[in-house]
Order: structure tokens, then sequence, then C-alpha cells
């Protein structure tokens, strides 16, 4: 019987171990020699490893950048000017667009370099190499340590090496763990904080379907903005000066005009976010049962709040778009991610593969006293962790969702200061002087009414349907002063409250002494905020920490098991936002019954989506007029047609926005910046037949630039294959 029972086990082990398809993985581009060259190659793609990353001579690497804290962005020209997506440099081009200079509305165009806009707090980030260290970091623990001890040493250890790493340099130095601490990989980087916007589509072009749109295919969005990095006269970093000069990169792309077609090799090189492929079937449980569920209904009501708003006045569709944005991205893919796993049967898979690793765990003696208990210890920590975790999202999107609890809480560090015995009044002038201009750009984009319509019905849920046990203090006094409406509770804090009101708080600011601090502690919405604030720091928190810290440890072991378990299979790392490559093809797919998608769009599509009445689906008359006199130019397709984004298999996270999408020859031909809703779960678990990235085509976005916008100076500065 033993036996039988381990040829089935070996069997299942090596059907699992060819699992891995083309269009899954990102891949660590140090390591694409050894594991991913000859795929690619035989796959279609005509350079070779180290073109892509090499520490010997310039390379694609040396043309990608981090832009600000989360998107990628591509080097275009030999006069640093960088392509990204819109939603990435969203922030920028809101914080430069006023009623008079409505940018998101109109779109903006540099004609000249004096024209270029600085972005104050943008940077980006170059990859001078990476490195594995793994050797270096383990060597330092050992089995006897505690979990304690080892994070220790080896928090010890890196530090040392990334100081000798960066010593006599102005680089950095990050050391991220791989497959959950089991290897560990050394990244050199150096930041340019000089920035400048250069030009930004209307946002009937960069956002065109907005919300509705988002996450979907088909999809007809314009979404880049164009930027210039700028330089000391050396080409060195430099803060902001207008003797800054702009930036020569050792690489920059090379754009193709030659556009798709089906089965075209592609490939992604950027810095996705995170994913989480590895896990047990209970964390994907906790996401789509759990936590996914409150995000999406409180996320929903507030969203409902804000556009009701925005399409009411225009100054608060300026003031809110980005906010709105911002919490819609996540809603949706959580939607989508729920619903995908469902539809993949995801979580009987998992438990598919978890029972095969338990027969595996139980073949030999050995592995059953290393492994056998893993599975089983998850359980007992996702019983007690769920509930916490559901609460947490119950905190953050309703307790932490209203804006004037979260600005109010800023207030605390200058509570925090007064208290201290030793705290000077060069000290105190500082923090004030901070709150002062953190008070300032909070009033720009802030609408008293719109917040509290939200306290009262996102609180009300939060009270409803949260956990009582971890309900905020402030809750006692909504059911007995109030009785639980939510509605009364909140006329009632936004009238008292000073800081409701940008003049109230400047002008105790202005006048602030420091026995005023008990002004703060007294004032309602301080003390809501403090009550939501202190049930996260001193419970929710600490609680879901000590838990999630036993998962890691767990998970560290989980990975060495299933890496063991499968020696054939070739694993790739979870995301963390390092530079990775991920390939595959263009390629249609089939999302439900009786429906097919292409792999292209038009802009066809564009005017069969126009809709006047609706914001999101205005059509630009410059762009109708392109399109009634197919004035495409060189970036049109033969047939007459003009091509606006393509799909195709690379498996792609957050992050990748903005990242350049290669053909075979390594040349740009588009940018990546987004999922199709059937395939948001490949954070979790990848699907070939439903996972798709969306790709802005290179020929559109150069259309909007030369022919629409009329910059064609920008595009002479590129270097164009037709």
């Amino acid at each position: 019987m033993k036996r039988i029972t381990t040829l089935f086990v070996s069997l299942l082990l090596l059907v699992n171990s060819a699992a891995l398809f083309a269009g899954e993985g990102m891949w660590i581009p140090l390591l694409l020699k050894a594991l991913n060259e000859k795929e690619m190659q035989d796959m279609g793609m005509r350079i070779s490893a180290e073109d892509i990353y090499s520490i010997n001579q310039a390379c694609l690497k040396d043309a990608i950048v981090i832009f600000g804290g989360g998107c990628t962005g591509e080097l275009v020209s030999d006069e640093g000017l960088l392509l990204t997506n819109h939603h990435c440099g969203y922030g920028q081009i809101q914080r430069h667009s006023s009623i008079e200079h409505d940018y998101l509305t109109d779109g903006f165009w540099a004609m000249n370099r004096d024209e270029e806009l600085p972005n104050p707090g943008l940077s980006v980030t170059f990859l001078i190499r990476m490195e594995d260290v793994t050797n270096q970091v383990l060597e330092v623990v050992n089995d006897k340590m505690s979990e304690a001890e080892r994070d220790e040493a080896i928090k010890k250890v890196i530090g040392d090496i990334s100081k000798k790493a960066t010593e006599d340099t102005h680089y950095e130095a990050v050391i991220k763990p791989f497959y959950y601490g089991n290897e560990y990989y050394m990244f050199i980087y150096e930041k340019y904080n000089d920035v400048r916007l250069v030009g930004a589509p209307p946002s009937n072009i960069g956002k065109f379907g907005g919300d509705t749109d988002n996450w979907m295919w088909p999809r007809h969005t314009g979404d880049f903005s164009v930027f210039r990095i700028y330089a000391d006269k050396d080409n060195n970093p430099a803060e902001y000066s207008e003797d800054n000069v702009p930036y020569k990169p050792k690489k920059h792309l090379t754009i193709s005009l030659k556009g798709v077609k089906k089965d075209d090799f592609t490939f992604v090189f950027g810095y996705p976010g995170s994913t989480t492929e590895y896990v047990p079937s209970y964390e994907v449980q906790s996401v789509t049962e759990v936590e996914n569920p409150v995000a999406i209904g409180l996320r929903t009501k507030r969203l409902d709040i804000m556009k009701a708003a925005m399409n009411q006045d225009p100054e608060v569709r300026i003031q809110y778009s980005a906010k709105v944005a911002g919490i819609a991205n996540g809603w949706k893919k959580m939607i989508g991610e729920s619903r995908g796993i469902k539809k993949l049967d995801g979580l009987e898979k998992k438990r598919e593969f978890e029972a095969q690793f338990i027969d595996w765990a139980s073949s030999a003696p050995g592995l059953q006293e290393k492994y056998g208990e893993i599975l089983p210890t998850f359980e007992n920590i996702y019983d007690d962790l769920m509930p916490l975790r559901e609460s947490f999202n119950y905190l953050f999107n309703a307790g932490m969702g209203v804006e004037l609890v979260r600005y109010s809480y800023g207030f605390s560090r200058l509570v925090s200061l007064c208290e201290k015995k030793d705290a000077t009044e060069e000290d105190i002038t500082k923090m004030v002087e901070r709150l002062k201009a953190s008070t300032t750009s909070f009033f720009k984009d802030y609408q008293k009414d719109i917040d509290k319509k939200v306290f009262s019905v996102i609180y009300a849920d939060y009270y409803l349907n949260g956990d009582p046990k971890f309900h905020p203090d402030f809750f006692i006094t909504a059911k007995e002063k109030y009785d639980g409406d939510f509605e009364a509770y909140a006329e009632k804090v936004f009238k008292k409250t000073m800081f409701a009101d940008e003049a109230s708080v400047m002008d105790f600011l202005d006048s602030f002494k420091k026995g005023k601090a008990k002004k703060i502690s007294k004032d309602p919405m301080y003390q809501i905020a403090e009550s939501i604030y202190d049930l996260y720091y001193n419970k929710i928190g600490p609680e879901s920490r000590g838990l999630e810290g036993q998962i890691d440890s767990l998970m560290r072991i989980y990975m060495k098991a299933q890496r063991e378990m499968q020696p054939d299979k070739r694993f790739y790392p979870d995301a963390n936002f390092t530079l990775r490559v991920t390939y595959g093809k263009v390629e249609p797919y089939t999302p439900r019954d009786a429906v097919d998608y292409h792999y292209v769009t038009t802009l066809e599509g564009i005017m069969e989506k126009e809709d006047p009445e609706i914001y999101d689906y205005v059509v630009e008359e410059r762009l109708k007029e392109l399109y009634n006199t197919r004035d495409y130019g060189r970036y049109g397709n033969e047939d007459g047609t003009m091509n606006v984004c393509f799909i195709a298999s690379n498996h792609t996270s957050g992050g990748n926005s903005g990242s350049p999408v290669l053909n075979a020859d390594g040349h740009l031909i588009g940018l990546n910046f987004d999922r199709n809703w059937e395939g948001t779960m490949s954070d979790l678990m990848y699907d070939p037949d439903q996972c798709r990235n969306i790709t802005l085509d290179i020929r559109y976005c150069l259309l909007i630039i030369d022919k629409y916008a009329g910059a064609g100076h920008l595009v002479d500065e590129m270097t164009i294959i037709e």
C-alpha cells in the first residue's frame, strides 16, 4: 500500500511541476540567462538576456525607472524624456491644476523646456545593479534561534552589507527577502529628484472610460503622461534648480511603429508590487470571503457620495478626482479578484494541492517531522486572524475613511510634543509650521459636506455590522447620546470641531502656546480620531502583527517545502516591488460563454462609446477630427484604422503601471497600464486562459502627442523604427 501511495504522490508531483504556464511568472533579471533565455527565444525573442540586464554594458534595465513611489517609467530619448501612465502622473497633474488652468480637463503640453513644470517630492530611481546575497545573510542564523533573534541577526547583517556596498557613493542599497526569506537579493539604486511635467492628455483621453472601464477589456484609454528628468551639469542627481540640465541616460528605448499581431512575443520590464502565489488556501479564503466583501461594501458607499458631489460641481470634480481614483482602483480590483478566484475554483485548487502536500509530507519520517504540522498550524492561526482582519478592514475603510479624522489625528504629534517636559519652543514652532503647511494642503481639496455625509453613512455601517469587540470607544457616545443616529452625531461633531474650518485651525496655530494643546485633546473630532487610532495601535494592530508574524515564519518553511516537493519546477519569487521580467504573447481570450474578445481595440471603439452626457465618455473635438479625416500619419494601420490598446498574456501586478511592453527585438510597443477584470486574481493565482495585461499601443500615444497636441518636438527626440 505504501508503494502505491508513493507512486501516486510522485505522479501528482510530476503533473504539478509542469503546471507553470509560459505567461506566468515575474522573473529576476539577474537570472534570465540561466532560467528563461532559451524559453523566451523559443517563443520568438530575438535578443539575449544580456541585452535585458547587464552590469558590463548599457542594457534595457538602464532605461527603466521606479516612478514616484509605486509605478514604473521608461526613458525614450537621450534628453531624459520619460513616459509613464496618466494615472501614475495624475497626482502631479492634479496639483498643477486649478479652475484657471484645468490641466485635468484640458491637458498640458510644454512647448519648450522653460514651460516644463517642477514637481517637489517626485523622484525617479534607477537600478544600478542587483546581487544575490543569500549566503552572506543566512550565514548569521541557525535553527536554534528564536524568530526574534533571527530577525535581529538578519537586520544587522543587512545593514552591514548595505553600508559596505554604498560606501563613498551617493547610491542607496536595499536588500529584500525572496521566497519568504529563503533567499536575499541586494539592489543598488540611484535616485533623481528633479522630475518635471512635460505633457499630459486631457482626462477624456488619459482616463477615457473612467472607473466604469477601469480593469476592463475592451479598453480605449490613452493612459500616458510625459516627464523629463533633470540633473546637474555632471549628470548627477540634484535637487530642483533652474541651472539643472536634462539627464543623459546610459540607454533609452527604441520605439517601434510596426504594431502587433496575434501570437507576437512580448515582455514587460518593470516593478510589480506584490503577489502571493504560494500561500495556503486559508489566505485565499481570508482575502476573498472576509476582507474583500467588507472593503468593497464600505468603499462603494464612499464612492457614491463623492461621485454625486463631483457631478454637481466642476471645482469638486477637480478636488476629488485623485481621491476617487485611488479609492475606486482598489475597490474594483477587489471585486474582480473575488469573482476570478470563484470562477477559477481557486480555493478548491489550493486545497487539492494541500492534499498532495500532506501525502508527500507523510511519505517519509523525515519529511513528516519537518513539514507534517505546517497546514494544521496555518489553520489554527487563520482561525484567530480572520476576525481581526475583518475588523481591521472596518477600521481602515470606515474608521479612517473620514478625511477629517485622518487630518485631525495629524495634530497628535503636537499634543505629544507639548507633553514632553524637555520640548523647546523651537521644537514646537517647527511642528506648528509643519501643521500649517499640511492644513493648507488639506483644505485645498476638501469639502466638509461630503466628509460629513461619508461620516454618517460609513460609521453607521461600521456600528451595525462590525464586530462589537472591536468597536472604537466613540461608538459608546453614538449609542448613549444619539441612539445610534450617526447623521445627528455627524451634525453635532462637524459643528463643534475646529478642524472642519481652515481659518479656525490657522488662527489656533498662529497663536499657539504649549498650554493650548488641551484644546486639541478636547476637540470632538480629535477624540474620535484618537479612539480609532488607539483601537488599531493598542488592540487590533498588536494582535494582528503577532499572528501575521507567525504566518510569515511558517511561510518560510512552507515555501522551502514546496520547492523541495517539486524539485523540477521553476519557481519565480512573489513580486516585492523589485525589477522583474514577465513574458507572454499577444492573444485574445474568452471571458464567458459565447463571448470572445479580440486582442486589439481601435479609435472606432472610442467613437462607439462616446456619450456627451457622461463625463468619462466625452470625446475631444480634435480627436473626432482626426478620426473623421483619418489623419493618423505614420501611426495608423494600412487599412486606415488606428489601434488604441492591445492585450497579452504577460503576468503583471500593481507597480507594473507605466512599465514598457517590448517586442521580440526589445523595442517599445506600448505602456502597460492595467489588467482585465477576469484576470485580477493573478496576484493570488494565475490563469493562462483569463489573465491578460492591458497595454496602450505606443502608436496611439505618439498620435496624441504629435497630431492631437501638436507637440511633435517631443517625438523628434525619440528613436523610432517604422
